[in-house]
């Protein structure tokens, strides 16, 4: 071989090792600045701590909670107030597990924004009998009827039950089942709470 073509051979060489050298570093550089995460803003506004409280009003009672706006009705109960009786489900208002009532009227506490109820009275199922007093007519019916099994999806059952009778759409099974049907029971006791509503319109149609 010419002293030529082996020159060129040893700078492509050359050329080569330094190339991928090259790379290499570059690719390592790189995983070091993705693990250490995004570069913070050049200027950030503090956090304002000068919001407004939030008033609620649950079973009767005055709560005053922070004054975030992205807190559901169902965390403020839970998380700040420790009504846990509300018992979160899908979160997703898909399960009704989470069924309160606002003004009387059930509602799914995980979509409902707690500021868009501030002011309005709540019940949730602790506020349905007081200490020592008797059970409500549909909490008595529940366990009368044996309308329940593991006990998760009863608060809300519980709740979606009364306000099935006092809007007057507990006239028949069918109609029963059609209202209650937003509540689901993994324990499929679906037979013994439609009994559990049947009986608790008939005690509630006699107070």
């Amino acid at each position: 071989m010419s002293p030529l073509p082996r020159a060129l051979a040893r700078l492509n060489r050359r050329l080569f090792l330094t190339t991928a050298a090259t790379s290499a570093a570059t690719g390592i550089l790189s995983r070091a600045k993705a693990q250490e995460g995004p570069a913070p803003p050049l200027s950030e506004a503090p956090a304002s701590h000068s919001e407004p409280g939030l008033a609620l009003t649950i079973n009767e009672t005055a709560y005053q909670l922070p004054g975030d706006p992205r807190t559901t009705l169902l965390d403020a109960l839970r998380e700040h107030i420790g009504l846990t009786g509300t018992k979160k489900g899908c979160d997703h208002g898909q399960c009704g597990a989470c069924t309160v009532h606002v003004e009387g009227k059930p509602v799914l506490s995980c979509l409902t924004l707690a500021v868009s109820v501030a002011g309005k009275p709540i019940t949730t199922i602790e506020g349905l009998a007081k200490t020592d007093a008797p059970l409500h007519p549909v909490q008595q019916a529940f366990v009368e009827n044996d309308a329940f099994q593991c006990g998760y999806c009863t608060p809300g059952q519980i709740m979606s039950a009364i306000a099935c009778v006092t809007s007057g759409k507990a006239a028949s099974d069918a109609s029963i089942r059609e209202f209650m049907s937003g509540n689901l029971c993994r324990c499929a006791a679906y037979p013994n709470i439609v009994a559990a509503v049947r009986d608790a319109k008939a005690q509630m149609e006699k107070a």
